[in-house]
């Protein structure tokens, strides 16, 4: 599937979002015998493929009309300025229905979780439960730390994972998220925790890529492995006493 005919149907649909989805009229028969029988019929279905992956809503009436007004040379009936208004128009509208349900799904889950057994809440509204308990050192705010980890979105979809790479990863504490920053401090090395992390201490109103909506709380299961950045301090203290 090629980019270029999707993007010419998200631009013409995003000019009909105010727009309920009308049905689809009865199909014809149809024969698709000639070439171009089977290239239109190919490229219609493809666009219209993409629309619906997108969830944009369409008016096929309208929709139809851009297609012909378009191959037929004729003046457009609306300007490139009002389609923009309207794509915005309509990918506002969807980012504040996500938001909301994102939210609403949110808050019933870490109310349940909050009652769950072993779960321990923080100030900020961070929710952790102790799954492994380690004995090593704590983590501190800028320390550089080696761990595995799986997120989840509360219904249970993985949004990433370091097991699924087949090797851990490591950041610094003072570049991730604040619930990850916050939580990790909280383990000793050695530990697995479970995080229930609110978006105010995730990624907010504006989410992350395609998978992690607005307002979402976010599930992850940590094992902290190693402090990097202290075991680096204690070599280069060896080092020195050595010279």
């Amino acid at each position: 599937m090629t980019k270029t005919p999707i993007a010419l149907a998200l631009v013409l649909a995003s000019t009909l979002t105010a727009c309920n989805k009308a049905p689809a009229p009865a199909p014809q028969e149809l024969t698709l015998e000639t070439n171009e029988q089977r290239i239109s019929y190919g490229m219609a279905y493809r666009l219209g493929s993409g629309i619906e992956a997108e969830g944009i809503p369409l008016d096929l009436a309208a929709f139809n009309a851009g297609i012909r007004d378009a191959t037929e040379g004729a003046e457009a009936r609306i300007t490139p300025e009002e389609v923009e208004t309207a794509m915005r128009t309509f990918q506002s509208e969807r980012a504040a229905q996500a938001s909301g349900e994102n939210s609403a799904q949110g808050d019933a889950f870490r109310a349940e979780n909050a009652n769950a057994e072993g779960v321990e809440t923080t100030a900020s509204g961070l929710q952790y439960k102790v799954l492994t308990a380690g004995d090593g050192p704590l983590p501190g705010p800028t320390d550089v730390v080696n761990v595995h980890y799986r997120g989840t979105l509360v219904d249970g979809t993985e949004f990433d994972s370091s097991y699924s790479r087949g090797e851990p990863t490591s950041f610094g504490l003072n570049q991730v998220i604040p619930g990850w920053s916050e939580g990790l401090q909280l383990m000793p090395v050695g530990s697995k925790y479970q995080f229930v992390i609110p978006p105010e201490l995730g990624y907010g109103a504006g989410g992350a890529g395609g998978v992690i909506g607005p307002n979402a709380t976010l599930v992850f299961e940590v094992e902290l492995l190693n402090i990097e950045s202290a075991a680096q301090d204690a070599a280069d203290e060896t080092a020195k006493s050595e010279s």
